[in-house]
């Protein structure tokens, strides 16, 4: 089972930050459990600066200390991982929330080849008291339906806090985050990267401190939510972009040869108009979509996507350029025809509801026009070749 290179086949890391009511239990359950199994392994705990005697009680009961300087949840975490020895790493709070005794689960399925394990505390139950109502019922299914939804992942419970892995598959994932939101970055790196994941039936009990849990909320589950969205370029942009888009596109299309009377209302100028600037922000919207897609992928935080290549091989510098004229002539066009229109008024009053309907669509294709134009050449600067 233990591979040459690490000194151990387990390393059980417990993030820690004044848990001295709790910690000693905790990793007492782990030694138990690395005893009794007779597992090689070695029990870290990654302590974030505690001011109790979180310290103390770790060294005194056998376990590595690691001090990581930098502040926060998914700091601590990134550096015991950084500092196993071990093979697989089983994680999970020092709060006695989790019942490091009863490992075997999650090791079974990484000896099997799975590279990450999930705990899911819904198929194997919370007990009264475990959880916070807001979280059962309305933090956890929904952030974990989103992720579900945004990245196509099978993971049941995504803030799981007890979880498995192989060290150096999810070192390969590169994780940045350093706060609470690293439980999500873990799960939404790993199946973008198409790791072998998979989920064990994971029981929370009520954790055994008498302070508050450092967990906020609301603070928290915003920075869940908002890392779910920015790793989806396509939930964040592309989608609503072209739903925006094409709302605009048929309204517009349906204003524009005149005024439109529904019931007691009629849509005059002033509606073209508002579809105008809805075509205006979707079109931002997707290409912003395309920008940020293009910038994840250069910089290693989203994986490769073939069918992006194959749009940007068709889509380039010069076939952007070429595109971008097109709808500035028309717009030039549009807006000939506005002053013919004038002049055939002897540049006199005119009436709005008929020059606008040439000066409006004038003004979006020439706009659409430049933004295609800067937006070519955005994108051939994100593309540029980098040592």
């Amino acid at each position: 089972m233990q591979n040459s290179q690490f000194s151990c086949e387990l390393s059980i890391l417990m993030p820690c930050l004044n848990e001295a009511e709790t910690l000693s239990t905790c990793i007492e359950k782990a030694q138990t459990f690395l005893a009794h199994n007779q597992v090689p392994g070695e029990i870290i705990v990654a302590d974030n600066g505690s001011t109790d005697s979180s310290v103390r009680i770790a060294e005194n009961a056998g376990a590595r200390l690691v001090n990581v300087s930098e502040k926060g949840y998914g700091a601590a975490l990134m550096g015991g991982i950084a500092a196993a020895r071990g093979k697989y790493i089983i994680m999970g709070d020092a709060d006695d929330s989790y019942d490091f005794s009863n490992l075997q689960p999650f090791l079974d399925r990484l000896r099997a080849g799975d590279q990450l394990v999930m705990g899911n505390r819904f198929k194997g139950g919370i007990k009264p008291g475990a959880m916070p109502f807001l979280h059962r019922y309305l933090g956890n299914p929904v952030l974990s339906g989103i992720g579900r939804l945004f990245f196509k992942s099978k993971i049941g419970d995504f803030h799981c806090g007890l979880r498995g892995f192989e060290r150096e598959a999810i070192l390969g994932l590169e994780l940045r985050t350093t706060g609470m939101e690293f439980a999500s970055e873990m799960i939404v790196k790993a199946t973008l990267n198409n790791l072998r994941i998979s989920e064990v039936p994971t029981i929370l009990y009520p954790d055994g401190r008498s302070r508050r849990p450092h967990l906020r909320t609301w603070h928290d589950g915003w920075r869940h939510l908002r890392f779910l969205f920015l790793y989806s370029p396509r939930w964040l942009f592309l989608f609503p972009g072209i739903v925006i888009t094409t709302f605009g596109m048929l309204f517009f299309i349906w204003l524009l040869p005149g005024p439109r009377t529904i019931g007691t209302v009629t849509l005059d100028i002033a509606s073209l108009m508002y579809a105008a600037m809805l075509i205006l922000i979707g079109i931002q919207a997707v290409t912003f979509a395309v920008f940020t897609k293009v910038f994840g992928i250069r910089e290693g935080l989203l994986p490769r996507d073939s069918q992006l290549e194959f749009i940007m091989r068709k889509i380039n510098l010069e076939n952007g350029i070429v595109f971008a004229l097109l709808c500035i002539g028309g717009g030039l066009t549009s807006s000939i025809l506005a002053l013919l229109y004038w002049n055939s008024r002897s540049f006199g009053a005119l009436d709005p509801s008929v020059s606008m309907r040439l000066v409006i669509p004038g003004a979006v294709l020439s706009a659409l026009g430049f933004q295609f134009f800067l937006s070519s050449f955005f994108l051939s600067i994100l593309e540029l070749k980098r040592k």
